[in-house]
């Protein structure tokens, strides 16, 4: 553990991939600040139990779309403890076309996963210059480097924050360093059930299941390697490396149509 507190931002903490970062920066000696929107009992939950065990763990309600409400964040955070880490994790996620796709459901996914990370990597930056080591974290998905046209506004919305990682890294140099994190497919999603997700989660060069542990694993290395910027990891379980005309999803629920008697 560090010999100086040391805080992170994790939005959007409460469940799923948010709350096992939250849980891996807390078990490395981190303070942990879960940003919830509207899972605050699962957050509640996980922050008292990290607390339970002996770990410091705050939950807090947030807009991160809104941005006097991310200043009023960050603000709240670094008059807590020292602020070295934001891992944006926080996304919108609905399923669209390029060719019926709402404009303002488009600007809601392009201002939870595109702006409200930049934006917060950039308050990130203008805290006050006390030698503290800080990073941003962006979470992305392997279909930035694996395109398909499925969820067109979503996976618009994160190759630009993909394209954003090495931009925004030299241009908050040196105060912040900004990485990304893109894992594979974790949990289910949307109309996905549990038959479909069994066999999408083994649709890798691994064929097996990506522990959502690995991936919070890796946004501590990032966040604890000072020497570490402007670069995106894969964790995904070389699932970026598996071409598919259409979403992981899409393509085994056609399988599993195929093969239904």
């Amino acid at each position: 553990m560090a010999s100086t507190p040391r805080g992170v931002l994790v939005t959007g903490g409460g469940q799923r991939l948010g709350a096992a970062v939250c849980e891996a920066f807390a078990r490395a000696g981190w303070t942990v600040w879960c940003q919830y929107r509207a899972s605050r009992e699962a957050a509640e939950a996980l922050c008292a139990r990290l607390r339970g065990e002996g770990f410091a763990a705050q939950a807090v309600e947030a807009d991160i779309g809104n941005e006097a409400a991310r200043e009023a964040l960050i603000a709240q955070i670094a008059a807590d403890v020292p602020l070295a880490a934001i891992v944006n994790n926080a996304s919108a996620f609905e399923p669209d076309t390029g060719l019926d796709f709402e404009p303002d459901a488009a600007l809601r996914q392009l201002g939870v996963n595109l702006i409200a990370p930049l934006s917060f990597a950039r308050l990130l930056a203008r805290q006050p210059v006390d030698g503290t080591d800080r990073s941003a974290i962006h979470i992305l998905d392997q279909k930035v480097f694996n395109l398909n046209p499925d969820y067109f506004s979503y996976t618009v919305s994160k190759l630009a924050l993909e394209r954003a990682v090495s931009l925004q890294a030299q241009s908050l140099a040196p105060a912040v360093r900004v990485c990304g994190v893109a894992p594979g497919l974790l949990f289910t999603s949307g109309p996905q059930n549990d038959a479909n997700f069994a066999k999408a989660a083994q649709a890798n060069l691994l064929r097996r299941p990506i522990d959502p542990a690995d991936v919070a694993r890796t946004c501590v290395f990032l966040a604890e390697t000072p020497s570490v910027t402007g670069t995106t990891l894969c964790v995904d379980n070389g699932q970026h490396l598996v071409p598919l005309a259409r979403d992981i999803m899409f393509v085994v629920d056609d399988l599993l149509k195929a093969s239904a008697p």
